[in-house]
């Protein structure tokens, strides 16, 4: 069984930084896609970036430059660094892995999602 919990949201300042994890159970996530999405106050989930197991990343126009994703594969761990925070940062955010091992479709597709972490971002 897949489980990811995520941590690391909290309340951060404009400029500031703050970086989320996703712990992952019940595989290795070194193998498969590895995503975080986000979802703000009466918005719908976007996309904010992506690893996958080729350590190729991908990442969303309004966080590039900003936002880095990278893993631990001794803690089967993934990470997103966040940087230069604004107030459009705030959002739950989730972190969700992909289906199958090696996988390179195209879209992006994942399978399984945390609970998600909450981020506030004050001006």
């Amino acid at each position: 069984q897949v489980q990811l919990v995520e941590s690391g949201g909290g309340l951060g300042q404009a400029g500031g930084s703050l970086r989320l994890s996703c712990a992952a159970s019940g595989r290795t996530l070194s193998r498969y896609l590895m995503g975080w999405f986000r979802q703000a106050p009466e918005k719908e989930r976007e996309f904010v970036a992506a690893i996958n197991w080729d350590a190729a990343t991908y990442y969303a126009d309004s966080v590039k430059g900003r936002f880095t994703i990278f893993r631990d594969n001794a803690k089967n761990t993934v990470y997103l660094q966040m940087n230069s925070l604004t107030p459009e940062d705030t959002a739950d955010y989730y972190c969700a892995s992909g289906a199958t091992m090696f996988s390179t479709s195209s879209p992006l597709r994942f399978a399984y999602w945390g609970q998600g972490t909450q981020v506030t971002v004050s001006s």
